[in-house]
């Protein structure tokens, strides 16, 4: 029968899985994973570097032409670790949804192919290769091939240590006894722990069970999952996976799995992976600090230009919505007169709006104003590229009108973004939302790269 329980052991439900989740961990593996360390780390190391030797070896034997041994085994070395960095940049060290798993020879291809193109590229800005040239071609299929081995074998030693999923199905009567079914044929990777028919007791029957993941069965019950449970389950490792249909499918979702033949999606709170939020991070911090010698002398101009027309102070800090909806200080350079808000309380600028000092419209009209938000991408507030923040005043206005409109905190706010590039500064709030949820969806370093262009030669 499936579980009923009251909402108001919704919070002792969540208090419990976390009590659970906190408990001290007393195996060195676990310790281990959950701190970032994978085992593949070291098993990629060897294999990678072995390869490399091995595909030597098979060409010229042990005697190896032109350079000596020390040179060949520190090209090697480093081929190796730009492949590490590569394959965790690409997601290859993600921890694996027990449920709708992926095949890995495609991912793994991709992250050895991007490899052996930087090994060419290091080949032709350093004028020395890593390898010999015909090794790379080689090294693209015989890599591909035992990554993709070690990720198999590692994934069934997981399984065998850990056992099947467990799995709590949410959903009616006729939707459950299906998926039961389903996950009860011997090639499935999870087992039936619990059942309910309402996301309302989802926790307690995930408490109840021990459960590692939910399939949500109900086509229109995301609504009532999300923010929560799905982000409490998110926190404790519980996978979220939803049912897909043919409409979901039509509409345009590409990345499907299947469990017990039955086609899902895996559902996440976060927009982007760990490996996506440190590589978006990373280029952030190489773009600004490499472009210091350019915009620090001009930011040093402005400030002097803004002491002399506006007055001291010349820098307005401001409360913003950062991410997961944490306030943080904003800094930009005034070109209001001092208190604007004074009598009227926060209110949205306008087009000619009269607290604008004459001689720093120009400032806001190219967003030359915006430059001291460098700072905030340097202290982790804020990044290059991302949804506007918005004062916290108006979320808590915005979010009642607009379903979803937290989503877009889920990463890092950006001084420009899809809605500001597409958008104009009076479109409306689900508008930009829109443009927001698209950005997050279809995130990559060339769409960070062209909204960045796009927005400084708008100002140019």
């Amino acid at each position: 029968m499936p579980s009923r329980p009251t909402n108001t052991n919704a919070g002792g439900a969540i208090n419990h899985l976390l009590d659970a989740a906190a408990r001290p961990i007393s195996r060195p593996l676990n310790w281990s994973w959950q701190r970032g360390f994978r085992f593949l780390f070291v098993i990629d190391a060897v294999v990678l570097f072995t390869t490399l030797v091995g595909i030597n070896l098979a060409r010229f034997g042990t005697t190896w032409p032109g350079y000596p041994l020390s040179r060949y085994l520190v090209g090697f070395t480093i081929a190796t670790v730009l492949h590490l960095t590569i394959n965790y940049f690409s997601g290859l060290y993600e921890r694996e949804p027990r449920l709708g798993l992926r095949p890995w020879l495609p991912r793994v291809s991709l992250a050895m192919a991007l490899g052996v193109a930087v090994d060419g590229l290091v080949a032709v800005l350093l004028d020395r290769y890593l390898m010999p040239r015909l090794n790379l071609g080689v090294l693209l299929v015989a890599g591909s091939v035992v990554l993709t081995s070690t990720r198999y074998l590692s994934r069934r030693l997981a399984n065998r240590r850990r056992g099947p999923a467990r799995v709590v199905l949410v959903g009616d009567a006729a939707d459950r006894e299906q998926a039961r079914l389903a996950l009860s044929r011997p090639d499935s990777t999870g087992i039936v722990v619990g059942e309910t028919d309402s996301v309302a007791s989802l926790l307690d029957a995930v408490s109840s069970t021990a459960a590692t993941d939910v399939l949500l069965l109900d086509l229109t019950a995301f609504s009532a999952a999300f923010p929560e449970p799905i982000t409490a389950l998110d926190r404790l490792g519980i996978g979220f996976h939803q049912r897909v249909s043919a409409a979901e499918t039509l509409m345009g979702l590409s990345t499907i799995g299947e469990v017990g033949g039955v086609p899902i999606t895996r559902l996440k709170p976060h927009a982007l992976a760990v490996h996506q939020v440190r590589l978006k991070r990373t280029i952030d911090l190489a773009f600004v600090i490499g472009a210091a010698p350019i915009w620090v002398p001009i930011v040093g101009l402005i400030a002097l230009y803004g002491r002399v027309v506006a007055g001291a102070p010349v820098l307005y800090h401001q409360s913003r919505v950062g991410l997961n909806g944490v306030p943080f200080k904003l800094h930009k350079f005034r070109t209001m007169v001092r208190d604007a808000e004074a009598e009227s309380g926060p209110r949205l600028s306008e087009a000619d709006d009269v607290r604008v000092l004459r001689g720093a419209r120009w400032l806001r009209r190219s967003r030359l104003d915006e430059l001291p938000q460098l700072w905030n991408v340097i202290t982790g507030d804020m990044s290059l590229v991302g949804p506007r923040p918005e004062r916290p005043e108006f979320v808590a206005k915005i979010s009642q009108q607009v379903p979803g409109y937290t989503r877009r905190h889920s990463v890092r706010p950006g001084i420009t973004g899809l809605a500001q590039v597409k958008g104009r500064y009076e479109t409306d709030a689900a508008h930009k939302l829109g443009y927001d949820l698209q950005y997050l969806v279809n995130w990559s370093v060339m769409l960070d790269l062209q909204l960045i262009s796009r927005a400084v030669s708008a100002k140019l």
